[in-house]
């Protein structure tokens, strides 16, 4: 029976495993391979072994569980890696979604009533509105009073 914290250690061990392949074997590809580790270079030269006498996916499979079953061990992980389900991985065909814009949403309008209800310039609700022409009509008397106090 395999512990809860051993499982754990095997799901994180497999999925830096699978990582590290992939990236070792594009860094292959781009002729990079020399500034890996010894151990991955190590790791490398066995899957190109593997590539002489079976097909590429089943070499990948069996470097990432020889890969698998060095981290499961240094991760700190008792016995033997239990073996876990190989990820589905289907062939993407077409995943590329295309930009769709979203469709626009109406906007709730709101009945234009004093002081109640919210306002959709940002006030508060519940002041009444004063009209623009109130104001400058206040500013006028204000000006016309201040000459005339002050002295014309």
């Amino acid at each position: 029976m395999v512990k809860a914290a051993d499982m754990m250690i095997a799901r994180r061990a497999d999925t830096q495993a699978r990582a590290d392949v992939a990236t070792w074997k594009m860094m292959a590809k781009l002729n990079g391979a020399d500034e890996l580790p010894a151990e991955a270079q190590g790791y490398l030269t066995h899957y190109q072994a593997r590539l002489q006498s079976t097909s590429e996916a089943e070499a990948t499979d069996a470097t990432i569980a020889q890969v698998y079953q060095d981290y499961y061990a240094a991760m700190g992980g008792s016995g033997t890696a239990p073996v876990l389900p190989s990820p589905s991985v289907a062939p993407a065909a077409n995943n590329v979604t295309p930009f769709q814009r979203p469709k626009p949403q109406a906007v709730p309008r709101v009945k234009a009533t004093m002081g109640t209800g919210p306002r959709q310039d940002g006030g508060a609700a519940g002041r009444p509105r004063v009209p623009a022409f109130l104001i400058f009509v206040l500013l006028v008397v204000i000006v016309a009073g201040a000459k005339y106090l002050l002295g014309h």
